[in-house]
């Protein structure tokens, strides 16, 4: 009786504790990408509920009517060789649910590796996001400002995203505008976003990189046009240049607070793009 009691009072405790949790930030989107993600997410979740509760409902069926205490003592089960019917049902329905979801995915994914269809008329921003131990930098390339630990974006506009690590693989993520997307060595990785409206999000490296993995996040402000046109303007006359020098510094690894600079590194230190992307740069002849 009281370790029933001690479950209850556990069950009440956790119930209790998850109310005042914030939202899962995946279920909660601000972006056409993420949208299309949650919509999956709440597919599969309900697909697999449904599967759960049938299952149950079956074998609470099969418990109460083939129990034990209903049989006579001297009962000898019928020899049964197979049901056709039941394979095709335990073999066909998984089949057709991993064929549905496969359709799905595969038509998901085209949707968020492409340009948000209702964006697709509007010139995307493009932002350099690089990532070095443990950090962020952001590069503007044609507003020519850079930010570390911190993205500012106008809101109703596609984002064009290059990802890319001076260090081990991280991955970008920010929940509440998409998936993530990995950021490598040697080469640029795509990735689309957009935000439908302004607000403050959360962003940060989704994959496991070493003991600063835990505070390797940036934050994510989206406004509107005219503020973000505000912003670069004001970071174009109150920022301090970005030298080689200072970014080198930058790139050390370790923990450091958002900053803005005017310039951008790909002055003094292009993105690995191109044919070979950067696996040949240590080879190359002068």
């Amino acid at each position: 009786m009281k370790k029933s009691w001690l479950r209850l009072i556990g069950l009440f405790t956790i119930v209790t504790m998850l109310t005042g949790c914030d939202p899962l930030l995946v279920l909660d989107p601000k972006g056409p990408q993420a949208q299309v993600q949650a919509k999956d997410i709440m597919l599969s979740i309900g697909i697999m509920s449904f599967i759960v509760l049938v299952v149950f409902v079956i074998l609470a069926y099969m418990l109460m009517k083939f129990r034990a205490s209903k049989q006579s003592p001297d009962y000898k089960p019928p020899h049964i060789k197979g049901s056709t019917m039941v394979e095709i049902i335990c073999v066909g329905i998984p089949v057709l649910i991993v064929a549905y979801m496969s359709i799905i995915s595969v038509q998901s994914n085209y949707k968020v590796e492409s340009t948000p269809e209702k964006y697709k008329d509007e010139k995307p921003l493009v932002i350099y996001a690089a990532t070095s131990n443990w950090k962020w930098h952001f590069s503007y390339p044609e507003e020519n400002i850079e930010t570390v630990n911190y993205l500012y974006i106008p809101a109703e506009r596609p984002i064009e995203f290059k990802l890319y690590s001076y260090g081990p693989i991280t991955s970008f993520w920010i929940p509440q505008l998409g998936g993530q997307k990995y950021a490598m060595a040697d080469m640029v990785n795509t990735l689309h976003l957009a935000a439908d409206m302004p607000g403050e999000f959360m962003g940060r490296n989704a994959n496991f990189n070493g003991k600063g993995f835990a505070e390797n996040t940036f934050n994510v402000t989206a406004v509107t046009h005219d503020e973000f046109d505000e912003w670069v303007k004001e970071v174009k006359e109150t920022a301090d240049l970005l030298t080689e020098e200072k970014f080198n510094t930058l790139l050390q690894p370790g923990h450091v607070g958002q900053s803005t600079f005017n310039g951008t590194h790909l002055t003094f230190l292009p993105a690995p793009e191109g044919e070979n992307g950067g696996h040949l740069k240590d080879h190359a002849t002068p």
